[in-house]
């Protein structure tokens, strides 16, 4: 399903971007445990997301829509 830059904005600033719901939500398993278990990599992680999730969502979109054509 395709995913929405607002959604993920929610979830990195005001639902958890130091527990990783936002790596959750775009399929980002491994990173978002990773985050869970280091406070978003000390907040590091979280500011560098804060300014490249609108790429991130835009490159998953593009993934989905890429296997969706195929399939």
């Amino acid at each position: 399903m395709k995913k929405d830059k607002s959604i993920a904005y929610i979830l990195l600033i005001f639902l958890g971007g130091f527990l990783g719901l936002h790596r959750f939500y775009l399929g980002k398993v491994a990173t978002g445990i990773l985050y869970l278990l280091t406070g978003g990599l000390l907040g590091i992680g979280w500011i560098y997301d804060l300014f490249t999730l609108g790429r991130q969502v835009d490159d998953y979109n593009v993934r989905f829509a890429y296997r969706n054509r195929i399939a």
